[in-house]
């Protein structure tokens, strides 16, 4: 082949260096040379990779002859193509002796990438929160929880790929390798998917690659991996390899414990309660203790009770003869009470009664629903709270415990049982749903799984045992099903009518005690419990499986395994609902009433939709449709619930406000009616959105006036200032939308939970880019910190269908101080840049921070490295220069305390964030400040869509 066919260019004319043949073993450097000679080894083509770089010299001359033993067209194609550096994944290649070619940048510069595949996630509409592909999964114990999150998840696929290889072989098609999935994610932060042969040691020079569809110049198949083959560049991460610590009890257990699986959740557990716990469970179990081994079945059918329900959508709200009454079960966490009190309004009737369980962790939203059910008489919080976590066992202890006292409360006469989250919502009016329930008042609604049991068993980890402590689902082993009972599940959101409640709580039966034994031991029990309990039960005829509700799943996006923190396994979470899912709620095959999940921070409009729809439109001019406030800081949850680095933002956009309010003087120096001195921590944080879009922060603050020297309760409105811009001139590649920089990435909704960006030296930021339709192409990005120092750089293979990409790159930290810039390149040329803002820390441990943390913090990384390797020859390719001046001024500004710490803060903040307004939440001595409440932004101004009111004749609020 000849290089005429496909001719090369070379970007790289400015950079000098010699030129030489070499050959090198390419299990040591894998083709990547420290010496500055770049070079093609056809022997590495036998492992799935072939790189070619070029520079100093003239390009590649037509008819130059490169790879001469590579035969296969398509892989042939696909080294030719492209600019400074070729890759190519093929497969059946011989190998030949090595070509070279000049090098890309001098002495040390290498770099290397690989190709991470992400998995198929097949859309199902299945009521249960495990994986549909979770076979492909690996469920295993992970590293102790408080270490940072830097994981390296090759040997998970390791571990998977040689399963499938024992199993019937590598197929192109398998687990590791999607088609179709939009999300490109790195190898080197838990990137899901099958990733190329990995960089040498030092070679930072990370490729993060995507799902590809065939052909569009890429091979669809993948190599196989010797075994001497790893992800180097990930290295850097981890600790060296030490002795497990030696796991210490109050008492020892009462048998050896030696399952892998109680062992690591042992060495993983934070307490010496929780150790203690997990061992007696797991003695109990060993010796035939703690599971039922056969369980009485009482229900007189032959397999699952099929029973169809008339369903008439338009059928008459008019109130029949008898109508039923209805125990709401809220089950809330978070902070965003201004949602739940729409929601609310949306289903409450003076007929029906409403019993709230606030989580534990959730001191603010439990504040605000005591003041909620203080207005009502039939609304009642739970005297007791239980940190219910995903999956744990505590979440059915407290329906259980809910439903006790719904019982042992004789005033009031309910007959469904209905449990609800904050983040579902009616799509059907109440007295629709009263009428439905009254005709159907002896049936219970639970959906099933729909799917083989002895798999559904498998998925959902049934056949496993569990114990939650620490506030944590750990796994401790294996266990068998009980015999004589058919196991059932699915959701675990159902609607139950009294007599089956009375029986689960009551009930004294063999099936309903070894059930309840059996679950207290089992991931996700409210997805199983009541569906076994009533399929084996006097009540299985009963049985209607709908559960009356519509549940956003796209598995695609919610299987990201986001709950692995918190339970040892692998999990789902629904999507939140948005304006073009509306026609979803109005569907007439199957009876709904309610739709999850909802969530305002995301997508308030679609919340309005069905508020006009049910409702009918608030009047026109009513204030705040558009506009969401949640709460992120209440003074009674004290300064220790925020992080040193939102503490330090927080004050620094209090001062903002205080310079606003100043300025709006005009510059009178002698009048100090509006001058004011930060007084005390902060009052309160708001989250500000308006129309769907994050417009910033509402910080309540204390300041004294120095005018009058009176405390003033001041409330400023900081928004972010744009820090993405397209290259001038635009480049001519379109497909970049956006790019932007933060933390706490939501894959599943696709967002920052960050908002705003707020990240101090000890973060590990994500970047995020969003991608237009067009062909299959390659970016380059670069992270560049403040005294330009290249941090990190990166290739990006954007598929076809590409959305999102994101990635994690893996720095050192701390991250220096200062306004950081991420730059997206095509073909080396600029296409876009974000800057993003590392605050240095004012406070450490929430008190001001003294000089010898100060240094620690801010002073950059040791040796200023970032990877392993430096990336200093790029700076004259990039035309980024390094001046000793800025460099000079970080290490003076390092070490800086108090005041002058605050000026340097507030300079940099300055820089990313705006003050738009401030006002005042009481009397002021300033006379252009004007009252909070009268404002359309402030937290105190009206949102008459979220407030609530007393009952109108008809019983309801909304």
């Amino acid at each position: 082949m000849r290089a005429a066919e496909n001719d090369l260019t070379c970007p790289y004319s400015r950079i000098k260096g010699p030129m030489r043949e070499r050959r090198e073993d390419p299990s040591t450097h894998y083709g990547v040379h420290k010496s500055t000679t770049a070079q093609w080894n056809i022997q590495l083509l036998n492992h799935g990779i072939g790189e070619l770089r070029c520079s100093s010299r003239a390009a590649p001359r037509p008819g130059e002859r490169f790879l001469a033993g590579v035969t296969d067209p398509v892989c042939r194609a696909a080294v030719l193509k492209g600019s400074s550096v070729l890759r190519v994944s093929c497969l059946r290649l011989r190998a030949r002796p090595a070509r070279s070619c000049p090098a890309v940048i001098g002495s040390g510069d290498g770099y290397y990438s690989h190709r991470p595949k992400e998995k198929v996630r097949v859309d199902s509409n299945n009521e249960n929160s495990v994986p549909k592909d979770f076979e492909n999964i690996d469920n295993s114990n992970f590293g102790a929880r408080s270490q940072p999150q830097r994981r390296t998840p090759s040997q998970h696929k390791d571990r998977l790929q040689e399963k499938a290889r024992v199993a019937a072989g590598w197929k192109d098609h398998g687990p590791g390798l999607s088609k179709s999935s939009n999300e490109v994610i790195q190898y080197g932060g838990g990137a899901k998917g099958v990733a190329g042969p990995p960089a040498p040691p030092g070679r930072n020079r990370t490729y993060v690659g995507g799902p590809r569809t065939p052909g569009a110049g890429q091979p669809h198949h993948r190599s196989q991996q010797p075994p001497q083959l790893r992800h180097h560049h990930q290295q850097q991460g981890k600790r060296p390899a030490t002795a497990a610590p030696e796991i210490k009890y109050d008492q020892p257990p009462k048998c050896e414990i030696s399952g892998k699986e109680a062992i690591s959740a042992l060495s993983r557990a934070k307490t010496k309660e929780c150790r203690q716990q997990i061992a007696e469970v797991y003695c109990r179990h060993k010796e035939g203790q703690l599971m039922p081994e056969k369980v009485s079945r009482y229900c007189p059918l032959e397999g699952k009770a099929n029973v169809n329900v008339q369903w008439e959508d338009d059928s008459s709200e008019a109130v029949p003869p008898s109508p039923i009454r209805i125990a709401f079960v809220l089950v809330v966490h978070g902070r965003a009470s201004r949602q739940l009190q729409r929601l609310f309004k949306a289903i409450y009737h003076t007929s029906h009664f409403y019993y709230i369980h606030v989580d534990q962790r959730s001191n603010y939203l439990h504040r605000q629903v005591v003041a909620l059910a203080s207005q009502y008489p039939n609304v009642r919080v739970t005297p007791w709270r239980m940190s219910t976590i995903w999956g744990g066992a505590s979440l059915l202890t407290m329906y259980l415990q809910s439903m006790q006292d719904l019982l042992a409360m004789s005033d009031w006469s309910w007959d469904f049982f209905i449990n609800l989250s904050a983040a579902d919502y009616p799509i059907r009016a109440n007295n629709q749903l009263v009428a439905f329930l009254s005709k159907y008042r002896d049936m219970n609604f639970i959906k099933s799984h729909g799917r083989d049991n002895a798999r559904f068993i498998r998925k959902q980890g049934l056949d496993r045992l569990f114990f939650e402590c620490d506030t944590h689902m750990w796994r401790l082993g294996d266990r068998r099903i009980p015999e004589g009972v058919s196991v059932d599940g699915g959701s675990d959101w159902f609607l139950l009518n009294r007599k089956f409640v009375e029986y689960v709580i009551n009930s004294q039966d063999n099936l309903v005690t070894s059930m309840k034994r059996f679950y207290s031991y089992t991931l996700l029990p409210a997805e199983s419990f009541f569906h076994t309990v009533l399929e084996n039960s006097p009540h299985c005829e009963s049985m209607v499986d709908n559960n009356l509700r519509i549940t956003n799943w796209n598995r695609k996006l919610g299987c990201k395994c986001q709950y692995k923190h918190i339970v040892d396994w692998c999990g789902c979470s629904p999507n939140d609902f948005k304006p073009p899912d509306f026609h979803r709620f109005q569907q007439t095959a199957r009876p709904t009433f309610f739709a999850r999940k909802f969530e305002a921070s995301v997508n308030q409009e679609i919340i309005n939709q069905l508020d006009g729809f049910l409702f009918g439109n608030l009047p026109s001019g009513t204030p705040a449709l558009k506009a969401y406030w949640e709460n992120l800081y209440d003074e009674p949850d004290g300064v220790h619930s925020l992080t040193d680095a939102q503490l330090t933002h927080f004050h620094a956009f209090a001062r903002m406000g205080l310079v606003r309010a100043a300025s709006s003087l005009q510059g009178d120096p002698n009048d100090s009616s509006c001058r004011y001195f930060p007084m005390g921590h902060l009052v309160s944080v708001h989250l500000y959105f308006l129309s769907d879009r994050f417009q910033g922060y509402l910080v309540r603050h204390h300041a004294t006036n120095l005018a009058t020297s009176k405390l003033e309760t001041l409330e400023t409105w900081v928004m972010p200032k744009k820090a993405f811009k397209f290259a001038n001139p635009p480049s001519t590649f379109s497909r970049l939308q956006f790019a932007e920089i933060g933390t706490e990435w939501d894959a599943k909704e696709r967002m920052f939970r960050n908002f705003g960006g707020l990240m101090g030296p000890m973060e590990e930021p994500v970047g995020m880019q969003k991608w237009g339709k067009g062909a299959n192409v390659t970016v380059t990005v670069v992270w560049i910190d403040p005294t330009n120092v290249i941090a990190a750089t990166y290739d990006i293979l954007i598929d076809v269908s590409a959305e999102f990409t994101h990635y994690r790159p893996p720095l050192n930290l701390p991250l220096r101080p200062g306004v950081w810039t991420v730059r997206v390149l095509h073909h080396w040329s600029a296409v876009a840049e974000t800057r993003f803002l590392i605050t240095p820390l004012a406070y450490s441990k929430h008190q001001p921070i003294r000089q010898e943390d100060a240094l620690k913090f801010h002073n950059g990384p040791a040796k200023n490295s970032y990877m392993e390797q430096s990336f200093h020859g790029l700076n004259p390719v990039l035309n980024i220069p390094v001046h000793l001046g800025q460099v000079e001024a970080a290490k003076r500004n390092a070490g800086l305390t108090g005041a002058e710490l605050e000026r340097w803060v507030d300079s940099l903040v300055g820089e990313m964030w705006s003050a738009v307004d401030v006002c005042a939440t009481g009397p002021s001595a300033c006379p252009v400040m004007q009252a909070c409440a009268k404002t359309m932004w402030s937290s105190l101004s009206p949102d008459p869509k979220s407030q609530l009111g007393p009952p109108r004749a008809n019983g309801r609020i909304r």
